[in-house]
């Protein structure tokens, strides 16, 4: 094992979304593990359902690097932490290489990630459907930014060993070499529905089973051994390694020293109960470690099957996931959905996000929920997506008013009405607008937040916790 700093790795990516990047990120990575590699998985953007099959294929948490809700200073620091003691870290990119936040140039995107990490890139091509002009498509990428080092190709859905020598020639001038080879072949068992890929909660057995094709696909096709040699090639970071319980501390004003440390034992953890299961799988790892720094004993309940919170809950975090597929097992599921109002309405921290706001409300397509909100919810056919710039507008169990955070939203529901008296977040995107919920502890509203980039989020819910 090496030094998180100069842990050898490898940014995935390809010129377009449905390349294939996913199939060999994920392939990648399951096969070096076979391999007996300690294998650190990452994912550029906001997704939550890949970082699932990334640690199926490793065994190690799937972590996500987004340099907009995050800030680009924090990408090297939460690398290295979910690098710590690995031989080889596999970051999967988002959409297109030089894709990023809309009208933010490369902020974002997958380009940047790489750069920021001094990584190298492996170049996943779709080349069904084309010959010689592939060799035109990768000098593009490759010219494009010289600061984007394009370390190799893998050619994805390659029809026939004829196919295979028509593009490997033409891309003898390019200088970039071939380092593997895809066959078409029929999708990996990874089913999609309105909001991309199956997450792993609802299908272990067939997930596994699917990244056991990506393996065999990714070692049959790929050079492993040259895919480890690029990754030896990446440079050292400078970066200091992320910690949650030193990410806690605020920061004093340059004229002031740093607060000293507070005297006394440590307070007794107070219990978090934070939603999970199937209905609700939509997580940062982060989150969990921040809430266990500032003094909570993070618990995970499933509202699909345990009809109790945790014994001595405190406080609730529901996160998103997909509630609306599982509408009728929630609904059913009374005694929880009682214990969670009866909780909220005793003025207890409720934070709740996306598919977590769906849940508090009175029903989701016709069928009861926690009634915590005086909304209802519904499937629609419009998709709702992209990064959002928000303030805090009232002050709640996560911020005071005036707090300015980073978001995403990716839904196809809607929420009415969409926000209450005292709403959560004022948005500017796409077009100014107040959303969300603020009532008594209560937090909700469809904003996926990444707390590692506002680390006072965890310590003033978990500060919350013990004075409700």
């Amino acid at each position: 094992m090496t030094s998180s700093s100069s842990v050898p790795r490898l940014v995935v990516a390809a010129p377009s979304s449905g390349s294939g990047k996913t199939t060999v990120a994920t392939g990648l990575m399951a096969a070096l593990s076979a391999r007996g590699l300690a294998v650190s998985p990452h994912k550029v953007g906001p997704d939550y359902i890949d970082p699932g099959y990334h640690s199926l294929a490793t065994g190690r948490v799937g972590r996500n690097l987004d340099a907009y809700l995050c800030g680009p200073g924090l990408i090297g620091p939460l690398f290295l932490n979910g690098a710590r003691g690995c031989d080889i870290a596999v970051v999967e990119g988002v959409m297109g290489l030089y894709d990023g936040a809309a009208g933010q140039e490369e902020l974002a995107s997958t380009a940047q990630v790489a750069k920021l990490l001094r990584a190298p890139v492996v170049l996943v091509v779709d080349a069904s459907s084309q010959s010689r002009s592939v060799a035109a498509l990768v000098h593009g990428f490759v010219t494009w930014d010289p600061e984007v080092r394009i370390g190799g190709v893998i050619l994805n859905k390659v029809a026939s060993d004829r196919h295979e020598a028509l593009l490997r020639e033409a891309l003898e001038s390019s200088g970039v070499p071939v380092l593997g080879v895809v066959r078409r072949a029929p999708r990996v068992g990874t089913p999609s529905r309105h909001l991309g890929l199956v997450p792993v909660a609802e299908r272990r057995d067939d997930a596994v089973e699917a990244v056991a094709a990506m393996a065999a696909q990714v070692a049959a096709g790929c050079d492993l051994e040259a895919l480890v040699a690029l990754a030896h090639r990446a440079g050292d970071l400078a970066d200091t390694e992320w910690d949650a319980a030193a990410a806690l501390v605020p920061s004093p004003p340059p004229s002031l020293p740093a607060p000293a440390p507070a005297a006394g034992l440590p307070e007794e953890p107070v219990v978090v109960a934070v939603a999970g299961g199937a209905a609700f799988s939509f997580s940062y790892a982060e989150h969990a470690e921040l809430l266990t720094a500032a003094g909570a004993e993070v618990v995970v309940f499933d509202p699909l099957r345990d009809e109790e919170l945790p014994a001595g809950t405190r406080g609730v975090v529901v996160g998103g996931g997909f509630p609306e597929v599982y509408a009728t097992e929630l609904s059913a599921n009374e005694p929880l959905r009682k214990a969670v109002a009866e909780l909220a309405l005793s003025g207890a921290p409720v934070a709740a996000e996306c598919a977590g706001l769906l849940y508090l409300c009175r029903e989701l397509d016709g069928l009861p929920m926690c009634g915590v909100l005086d909304a209802t919810a519904r499937m629609t056919e419009r998709l709702t997506l992209g990064y959002r710039d928000a303030v805090a507008v009232s002050d709640s169990v996560l911020a005071v008013a005036g707090t300015r955070m980073r978001g995403h939203e990716f839904h196809r529901t809607v929420v009415e009405p969409g926000a209450g008296d005292a709403p959560a977040w004022g948005v500017r995107t796409p077009a100014p607008r107040v959303e969300g919920f603020v009532r008594r502890g209560v937090h909700a509203s469809y904003l996926h937040t990444h707390w590692a980039g506002e680390p006072g989020v965890a310590r003033r819910f978990v500060e919350r916790c013990r004075i409700s």
